[in-house]
């Protein structure tokens, strides 16, 4: 008991609520929180100063040009690059013959069925085509597919079944 008096370590008389009255236990170690509202605080505080920093980058940036130009030129980079990603795609679909490529990028909106334009989301099929059909329209005769499912087929199974012959025997 002597070496607690020196060193100045009591141990704890009991369980420590926590200061946000959340019901559970804290610790010393933790400012007398529990963890998870000790997680909470520390968040909270990073955030803010997260915002302040990114506040006083602004302010500091827009008042003076001493040393902060190259942030504001970072900005205007990202903007002007995200005008010319918009112009880029209209250049290829004029002069090039990868345009499937980049309407399948242009067209990232909801995804609709390729004959009546409805929403499928994640219903819809796929069909051999390489269009998108609605529970209706899946089959080929529902939509007019223009695949050709009698060759496919037909080169499927040559290509699994190959032609198998036996060498000729010599007649005695």
């Amino acid at each position: 008991m002597e070496s607690h008096d020196e060193t100045g370590c009591q141990p704890p008389k009991g369980p420590i609520l926590c200061i946000n009255n959340c019901g559970f236990f804290g610790s010393a170690a933790t400012s007398n929180m529990c963890s998870k509202c000790h997680k909470d605080m520390i968040l909270k505080q990073e955030q803010a100063q997260a915002a302040a920093s990114s506040i006083e980058s602004i302010v500091n940036g827009s008042s003076s040009e001493n040393g902060k130009g190259p942030v504001a030129t970072e900005i205007l980079d990202l903007q002007a690059g995200s005008v010319d990603t918009k112009v880029h795609p209209t250049e290829i679909l004029a002069g090039s013959s990868s345009s499937k490529d980049v309407d399948m990028k242009v067209n990232e909106g909801p995804k609709r069925c390729t004959a009546c334009r409805k929403r499928v989301g994640l219903t819809g099929f796929d069909c051999k085509c390489g269009n998108l059909f609605c529970a209706v329209h899946r089959y080929s005769d529902k939509h007019g597919c223009p695949f050709d499912y009698r060759t496919a087929a037909r080169d499927a199974i040559a290509k699994a079944n190959p032609v198998v012959r036996a060498d000729k025997l010599d007649k005695i």
